[in-house]
């Protein structure tokens, strides 16, 4: 497999009725028991469809960033059922989540989460190593094609610190996406950044969907949320409405 293959859109059959990329049914996540347990979600019905650009807003404590988290298997569910790329994920043992993860979900952080040691290929390079899929050559190779795709080709090795948080974010973008995988989740990717980045971090996880990839973005931002395909709104843990907007429709 060479670099360009890994890189090149996947061809996504046009979904059946009624076919979800995501779908969760009655799902609840509580930490702690008793007078001392916190809900962090709690009885979500959502269905997700491939090629899709959802929003989650909701105010601080809603619930949406602990959705996210389970929707990418970061967290795994007190009750309830997650189906992700047709795979039951909240029956998953730990480290199976952590390797299924891995070729299946991109996660795009609000802080960056680069290695602050490793230059931008090798911060995108990783993504490849942990999941084994290439060889070294072609995991460098396809890391460098996928900082062209985010507009950095020209800061590979520039470490982290030498970089703005606009382009930082790229990066994340970049090795995020240089798997290839049917879904993204990305929480608050704007929070750390001003206005004209944040749209532009927007505008690349908005295009990914032209190719067929899930795009589910938490924000705050609710002028960005209006151009979602549709606008899911938390409260509480809870899903408060559905709202569709745009393609998805």
């Amino acid at each position: 497999m060479n670099a360009t293959a890994l890189l090149s859109p996947v061809p996504v059959a046009p979904p059946t009725a009624g076919a979800s990329l995501v779908e969760a049914r009655d799902l609840t996540r509580i930490w702690g028991k008793g007078d001392a347990s916190q809900i962090g979600v709690s009885g979500v019905d959502l269905d997700v469809r491939p090629g899709e650009l959802v929003a989650v807003i909701g105010p601080s404590g809603s619930g949406k960033s602990t959705l996210g988290a389970l929707i990418a298997g970061i967290d795994r569910p007190t009750s309830g059922s997650l189906v992700v790329s047709g795979t039951r994920i909240d029956r998953m043992k730990t480290d199976q989540l952590a390797a299924w993860r891995g070729g299946n979900v991109g996660i795009v952080f609000q802080d960056f989460h680069l290695l602050p040691t490793l230059t931008a290929v090798e911060n995108v390079e990783l993504a490849l190593e942990l999941g084994s899929r290439v060889g070294r050559r072609q995991r460098h190779q396809a890391a460098l094609e996928a900082l062209e795709l985010v507009g950095l080709g020209g800061h590979a090795h520039k470490l982290p610190a030498q970089m703005s948080g606009g382009e930082q974010q790229r990066v994340g973008i970049a090795r995020a996406t240089v798997t290839r995988p049917a879904l993204i989740v990305a929480d608050e990717p704007t929070g750390a950044l001003d206005q004209a980045n944040g749209h532009a971090v927007f505008d690349l996880l908005a295009g990914l969907t032209r190719t067929g990839t899930t795009v589910v973005f938490i924000t705050h931002d609710l002028n960005l949320a209006d151009a979602a395909d549709r606008v899911v709104s938390m409260i509480d843990g809870r899903v408060a409405s559905v709202d569709e907007r745009g393609a998805g429709s």
